[in-house]
């Protein structure tokens, strides 16, 4: 049962990376591809219906976590407490930049609005990464279960670590580069006109960026983390998760090519899905990894109780049917491209 919940949570945290990761690339080219207020707005106009949305798939996982493995989450979330808190204020000032930005006519309010919705997704993207960095490496959790990281140290993987080191910051880059690419070929496939080609050129570009990283982000985690390659040693279909991340990639560079935006979009999805499916795996059954593996969560002693996964499998299931159905029905009411530029003002109610 515990494999099961382990699964289910690594399958919430993929959809919050597959809905809101084209919200954060979104943001994050934000002021390369919209030159424009129109352009912008039609940058906004691609995400609006659905972003918050989006986003509350990172509350369910993390409402999830706490039911399933409660020991990880006391320990994740007093240790990184810090980083939480920066990605709470991230996330508070991308949603208030959404919001916001076109309630008032100056010269000055959708420009500001406008720089920290770009700022503040790009961070995100980045924290995101580091994240995930953390818990690959390992973090230095002692016998009582706890632990409690800075912001960063010596950029060193010692016994002293930061959140922020030379692995993790690499992971966050590589985020970054991933989101970018990500949300380019959302916002080429929403929109038309310049906003539409510039996309595609940034989505691209990030495209080959991803490939250097990626290439560069596995031999390192391997090294970094020994357990990656003993599971995939021990169980070999495995590997069929990173070749899913490596039809992704090769399917998105050659749909970009084709001109296939609605391909080239979801072969990106495939790539994600892929590489986080590939961490997932590599790291079972840890849901923690510490620095000294004797003191590593794993599914076995993180786990909440076994009558309560039954009861709580059966309750996940009907929210997940509800879930779906919502989801299903928004994006078919927003599907194609969004409204033309001289029509947007409509949209955002002025």
């Amino acid at each position: 049962m515990e494999t099961i919940w382990f699964c289910l949570v690594a399958i919430m945290i993929a959809m919050y990376v597959l809905l809101d990761g084209f919200d954060l690339g979104a943001g994050a080219i934000h002021l390369l591809v919209a030159k424009t207020d129109a352009e912008r707005r039609q940058v906004l106009a691609s995400i609006a219906p659905v972003w918050d949305g989006n986003e509350v798939w990172l509350l369910a996982a993390g409402g999830v976590l706490y039911f399933a493995f409660p020991a990880l989450y006391a320990s994740g979330f007093s240790g990184f407490y810090l980083p939480l808190m920066i990605v709470l204020w991230l996330l508070i000032l991308r949603g208030s930049a959404i919001e916001f930005r076109n309630h008032i006519q100056s010269a000055i309010w959708a420009p500001l609005w406008d720089v920290l919705f770009c700022a503040s997704s790009l961070l995100l993207a980045v924290f995101y990464g580091a994240a995930l960095g953390n818990v690959v490496r390992g973090v230095p959790l002692d016998a009582s279960g706890y632990f409690f990281e800075p912001l960063w140290t010596n950029f060193r993987l010692g016994e002293e670590t930061g959140i922020l080191d030379w692995y993790t910051i690499l992971v966050g880059v590589l985020a970054l580069a991933a989101l970018v690419m990500h949300g380019g070929l959302w916002v080429q496939w929403k929109t038309r006109g310049a906003v539409n080609r510039r996309a595609g050129r940034v989505a691209g570009q990030a495209w080959g960026a991803v490939i250097a990283l990626t290439a560069l982000v596995t031999a390192v985690t391997l090294r970094v983390q020994p357990q990656v390659a003993l599971n995939f040693r021990t169980w070999p279909w495995g590997y069929f998760l990173p070749l899913l991340a490596v039809a992704g990639l090769a399917g998105a560079g050659w749909n970009l090519v084709r001109k296939n935006e609605r391909m080239a979009f979801f072969s990106s999805c495939l790539y994600l899905v892929g590489m986080l499916t590939s961490v997932v795996f590599g790291v079972y059954p840890m849901v923690l990894p510490a620095r000294n593996p004797v003191h590593a969560l794993t599914i076995a002693n993180a786990k909440a109780g076994a009558y309560g996964l039954k009861i709580g499998l059966v309750w996940w299931v009907i929210g997940m049917i509800l879930t779906a159905g919502y989801f299903t029905f928004v994006y078919r009411s927003f599907a194609g491209k969004v409204e033309a530029e001289e029509k947007l003002q409509d949209s955002w109610g002025e």
